[in-house]
Parts: C-alpha cells; structure tokens; sequence
C-alpha cells in the first residue's frame, strides 16, 4: 500500500466517521426537539440543526423514498448509519487490499 493509498484510507476513514457522529446528533436533536426538552426558537439549538439537516438530508432523502416511517418511527438514519459501517468494514479494506 503506496502512502498515497493510506492517506485517502485514512480521510475515508475520518469522513465517514464524522458523518456518523453527524448523523447521530442529528437524529438525538430531533427527538429531544420532538420531545420539547429543547426549543428551536433558541438560535445555537437552530443553527445546529438546520446544519445536521443539511448534512443528512440529502443521503437520507433516497432511503426514505424506499422505506417509509413505519408507526411513525423513520428507520432511514439507521439504515444510513449500517450502510456507512458495511462501507467502513467491507468496502473499503477490500478495496485496500486490491491495490
């Protein structure tokens, strides 16, 4: 593994990590909004989600297309979050492994 190859392994890596963590603020902030525990009218709270928002929605637009909420519940941010993970074990070490 040429050291151009470890360093876009290791930035995939850093990315989809990120957006994980992303994703799961994201998901947490729409409960405790849902819930009442915090209030969009504060504008740090707003800011935050309407950047979560815009990170995620456009890669949970597709699955929602797919897999409607079903009683209510959305299974998009999860099944986001295994595709990032299959993507983390599966995909990209077999593709380290080929070149």
């Amino acid at each position: 593994m040429s050291f151009v190859d470890s360093l876009l392994y290791f930035f995939s890596a850093y990315i989809l990590n990120f957006l994980v963590w992303i994703i799961i603020i994201g998901v947490v902030m729409s409960w405790l909004i849902n819930f009442n525990v915090i209030n969009t009218h504060n504008q740090f709270v707003s800011t935050i989600y309407r950047i979560t928002n815009a990170i995620t929605d456009p890669l949970v637009r597709p699955i929602r297309r797919f897999v409607p909420p079903i009683g209510g519940i959305d299974f998009s941010a999860l099944i986001l979050l295994f595709g990032i993970y299959f993507l983390q074990v599966v995909i990209i070490p077999a593709l380290a492994r080929a070149f």
